[in-house]
């Protein structure tokens, strides 16, 4: 069975700020390029440390690879702190606020989390099973949101906010795609707003 790796040992705040730093770099480099595109010595070069510096944090690329996996889960999950997903008000606020990200990037790159997923899903169990866990995260952020729309009533008593977040999730995952491929935002919003018009039918309410 896979597992994630133990959180790695206490580092002093220099050693954290070291860390972050190969990671941030990596993490730049592997949205713009690639996993198989992006080498350690890349890495190594953008963050401006030395070998040893990044094998004593790293013991290899694929520890670099997972790494870059949380480190953009976290990203993902944090931006979403200011969403309010049990109202539909915060919902709509952050289906445009991920539609103008896109626009910002001229729909390049798709989703951090998700890009990595399809790199790693075949090739790298472990990453796989690092990817899964921030979608796990992330899912349970609009779980979160949606079972506490259902608890003051607001969803009607036979919804399951659970599936209903899974959903929501798999509709903003297929929108990045297709919003990459085509370079256009009209599918993100499609998917989204599709998702956020049946969240607002089981509510009551009306897009």
């Amino acid at each position: 069975m896979t597992t994630i790796s133990p959180s790695p040992r206490p580092l002093t705040r220099k050693g954290q700020e070291t860390r972050q730093r190969i990671v941030d770099a990596a993490a730049g480099l592997i949205f713009r390029q690639g996993v198989a595109h992006t080498t350690i010595e890349d890495v190594r070069a953008a963050a401006d440390v030395s070998s040893s510096q990044l094998y004593h944090y790293f013991d290899d690329k694929p520890a670099l690879v997972r790494a870059v996996v949380d480190h953009q889960a976290d990203t993902m999950i944090g931006g979403q702190e200011t969403f309010d997903f049990s109202t539909l008000e915060g919902l709509r606020a952050w289906r445009d606020f991920l539609v103008a990200a896109q626009r910002e990037h001229d729909c390049n790159g798709g989703c951090p989390i998700g890009s990595l997923g399809g790199q790693l899903a075949e090739t790298d169990p472990e990453g796989r099973a690092h990817v899964a866990e921030g979608f796990k995260r992330w899912e349970a952020t609009i779980q979160s949101g949606l079972r506490e729309m259902q608890a003051r009533g607001e969803l009607t008593p036979d919804t399951d906010p659970d599936t209903l977040a899974l959903a929501l999730l798999a509709a903003l995952q297929g929108g990045l795609l297709l919003t990459q491929v085509k370079r256009d935002t009209k599918p993100l919003e499609a998917a989204l707003d599709a998702m956020i018009e049946l969240v607002a039918r089981l509510s009551g309410g009306s897009w």
